[in-house]
């Protein structure tokens, strides 16, 4: 399986008095209008996956939904684990009904998605610090399924590079 982490486009910084529940908190029209670009440039490393599961958040789910419209990615699924406070051992659990698929993309929050990658490089959450900027998206290969510490990263490329592969 491969497994593609995408860390949501920018967003609004947080502001109770205009999102009380920071759930809300969307991307900036900067934010989108960048990542639009920047998937339609991850097209040209690879052209789809089998399925994407995001976290619920408003800015999440609008850069899954981007991944949709500008990428032709699969439509977003739920996915309660990729929401912010949930551990690494919670996304490979939700994770387990998709063993079958070639690539699956998961799209969530910071420090959730570094996490994850350190649980999946190493089998631990600490012993690997990986930058995952706003609109980032990482390539792990997992040649022996969702087993931590058997991952290998492919690839991690910040929305820069993926808006410079955009034609």
């Amino acid at each position: 399986m491969d497994l593609y982490l995408v860390r949501h486009a920018v967003a609004f910084d947080p502001d109770e008095t205009q999102w009380p529940d920071d759930r809300d908190r969307p991307l900036t029209p900067e934010g989108e209008k960048r990542f639009r670009r920047a998937a339609r440039g991850l097209t040209e490393l690879m052209p789809s996956v089998d399925v994407v599961l995001s976290s619920k958040y408003v800015r999440a789910w609008r850069t899954a939904e981007l991944l949709e419209k500008e990428a032709s990615w699969p439509k977003p699924v739920a996915c309660e684990a990729l929401e912010v406070g949930h551990a690494p051992a919670e996304v490979l659990q939700a994770l387990q009904e998709y063993l079958s698929s070639a690539g699956v993309a998961l799209v969530g929050h910071e420090p959730s998605m570094h996490e994850l990658a350190a649980y999946l490089l190493t089998a631990d959450t600490g012993h690997v610090q990986i930058e995952f900027r706003k609109g980032s998206v990482a390539r792990l290969e997992l040649p022996e399924g969702l087993r931590p510490g058997s991952a290998h990263l492919r690839w991690l490329l910040t929305p820069r590079a993926l808006r410079a592969l955009s034609s």
